[in-house]
């Protein structure tokens, strides 16, 4: 078997936990969280691929930039820890930066495209 058969049907991006009960106070902190040169923020930009919390309320979050030669690439994933962590019942936060699968503009919410003038 290939690897790429392997690899068929796995989701490029892994699935966000929706269903725990700081998915929503995590998700709205985030939003806080702008790119300087963007004025929409990182959430509703396509840029958190995923949250995941385990049962012991640790965070994980992967996430990519616009492009690799982001001016704030070493900066945002701090950026977005320190919104997070202060947040009652989290207990540990880590960001990822990853860059497969590229962002594309499609990965934009409705209301970021609006915003930015694409819809």
């Amino acid at each position: 078997m290939s690897e790429d058969a392997q690899l068929e049907g796995t989701p490029l991006i892994a699935p966000s936990s929706t269903e725990h009960p700081l998915y929503e106070s995590i998700v709205e902190s985030i939003r806080s969280v702008y790119d300087p040169e963007i004025p929409v923020n990182i959430f509703d930009l396509g840029l958190i691929y995923t949250v995941n919390i385990n049962n012991e309320s640790e965070v994980q979050i992967i996430m990519t930039l616009t492009a690799p030669g982001c001016p704030v690439a070493g900066e945002m994933p701090g950026w977005v820890a320190e919104a997070i962590e202060p947040l009652p019942g989290v207990k540990h936060v880590d960001v990822e930066l990853i860059w497969e699968p590229p962002w594309g503009m499609d990965m934009m919410s409705d209301e970021a495209r609006l915003e930015l003038g694409f819809m």
